[in-house]
């Protein structure tokens, strides 16, 4: 363990203490997928009191952790997190925008990494999740991406159009060990497949997973650094040569 991560979990410990001992809710930044996964293996550690995990919407990837619970403190403060809809200001002439090109505008602008959550491209349109304390910021000086001008608002509800879309495919495979699904859907090699468990690259459930032969079940949500998410789903049944029809859910 690295003195960086040392400090994570004592981090988390002393926000869960803090709710406990104020009785109040307490809120990191955005966390990664790896910083959640570290939260999951110190659960025990931090004891009774009860953490929440919520990113704008439940799919997002990169959430805020709130320690406290409304039966325990007697109310719900919600979490501080809007939506920002950036749209550009003649979409005739918009560049065809990337996630790298949203990221790093924003970050040109100064902003910490910690205070931006998912950014969901829909057309010509993104939208950006963000602590309320950073959103005027954005607002006021997120005026240009790339050469395409940018004009920015608060959503004052979730529009439909950041619940994320998903695919159905059907794969056939030979079983449902995790690294052969992942080759399959990925288009990987099983070599290839195994060496992004060695890198620490496969989340199940929000929980790294280095353990290749993991036996995927239905429900399971995979999100694989580099390649997208997908939803396990069921076995349809199996072809004439015993392989396994297996349908998934992938995030598109």
């Amino acid at each position: 363990m690295n003195k960086e991560e040392t400090f994570f979990r004592k981090r988390l410990v002393d926000l869960a203490n803090q709710s406990y001992r104020s009785g109040i809710y307490t809120y990191t930044g955005f966390l990664t997928q790896e910083e959640q996964s570290i939260y999951l293996q110190i659960k025990q550690e931090i004891g009774s009191v009860k953490g929440t995990r919520f990113g704008g919407v439940e799919e997002c990837e990169r959430k805020v952790l709130r320690f406290g619970d409304e039966t325990e403190l007697g109310y719900d403060a919600g979490f501080p997190i809007c939506c920002i809809q950036i749209s550009p200001v003649a979409a005739k002439f918009s560049d065809e925008l990337t996630h790298r090109d949203y990221l790093g505008a924003l970050m040109s602008l100064g902003i910490e990494r910690s205070t931006l959550g998912d950014i969901m491209i829909r057309q010509t349109e993104a939208y950006l999740f963000c602590l309320e304390s950073i959103s005027g910021f954005i607002l006021e000086n997120l005026v240009q991406i790339k050469h395409t001008n940018v004009s920015c608002k608060v959503l004052d509800e979730m529009p439909e159009a950041v619940t994320p879309q998903k695919e159905e495919i059907t794969l056939i495979v030979p079983g449902l060990r995790a690294d052969v699904v992942i080759a399959k859907l990925c288009c990987l090699s099983r070599s290839k497949s195994i060496t992004l468990f060695q890198e620490k690259k496969i989340f199940v459930n929000g929980r790294q997973l280095e353990n290749n032969s993991y036996q995927l079940k239905e429900g399971d949500v995979v999100s694989v650094r580099g390649y997208g998410k997908f939803v396990c789903g069921t076995v349809k049944g199996e072809t004439r040569k015993g392989n396994l029809n297996l349908q998934v859910f992938r995030y598109v």
